[in-house]
């Protein structure tokens, strides 16, 4: 429980001091940001960054959750 405790810290404080670094702009939003100002660039970047963040946790958890019952019934497999 301690393992995931630290593993967990580190990848939300990755997460959360690396948000700035991140440009998840395409060419035209970058182009669309750079007419619009630093401020609302910023803001394009910060929902089009969450926006993408969303669909991937559903996906991870999804994935987590499948990964622990498979690994439940191969234990279960393997007493029989």
């Amino acid at each position: 429980m301690k393992k995931r405790a630290i593993i967990l810290a580190t990848v939300l404080f990755i997460t959360v001091f690396m948000a700035g670094q991140c440009a998840a702009q395409c060419s035209i939003c970058t182009k669309t940001a750079s007419q619009l100002g630093v401020k609302p660039a910023r803001g394009l970047n910060a929902g089009i960054l969450y926006l993408m963040l969303t669909p991937l946790t559903v996906a991870g958890i999804i994935g987590v959750r499948w990964w622990k019952r498979e690994k439940l019934v191969m234990a279960q497999e393997a007493i029989k």
